[in-house]
């Protein structure tokens, strides 16, 4: 046997086994969609739950969805109990885009933000209203 076909792992060998199947999307964890509002011509994002890489994507559709329509975004983020990485970079993102305030992040939030520094990037805000009037 040639030293080439032995170094090669079985994966790209030819096994004759059928390829897997594709995987089902991934469904939207209960209490993980988000609600949307207008407050004082700002669109207020409200988001619940935990928020990682298989949890993203409802509240990223919506904060892109509130920036292209080119308001003030305000993120009520009170409800959120668990956030990685993921999310930092979502709300990056989102502030690179357009005008965002996170309002009433929690204390792991707050501490993941003030740990990577992101707190001196967004505007954190105790209110809805103190974020819309900012």
């Amino acid at each position: 046997m040639p030293w080439d076909e032995a170094g090669m792992p079985a994966l790209t060998r030819d096994t004759g086994a059928k390829p897997l199947p594709q995987q089902a999307p991934v469904p939207v964890r209960p209490g993980t969609a988000p609600s949307q509002y207008e407050r004082l011509g700002a669109s207020v994002v409200v988001a619940r739950g935990a928020y990682d890489l298989d949890s993203i994507t409802p509240l990223a559709d919506a904060l892109d969805a509130a920036v292209r329509k080119g308001s003030k975004v305000v993120l009520d983020a009170s409800g959120i109990t668990f956030a990685d990485s993921t999310l930092l970079n979502l709300l990056i993102r989102t502030h690179q885009g357009g005008t965002l305030r996170v309002v009433a992040p929690s204390p792991q939030l707050r501490r993941l933000c003030e740990i990577t520094g992101v707190d001196g990037l967004l505007e954190l805000r105790d209110s809805v209203d103190a974020a819309v009037l900012s």
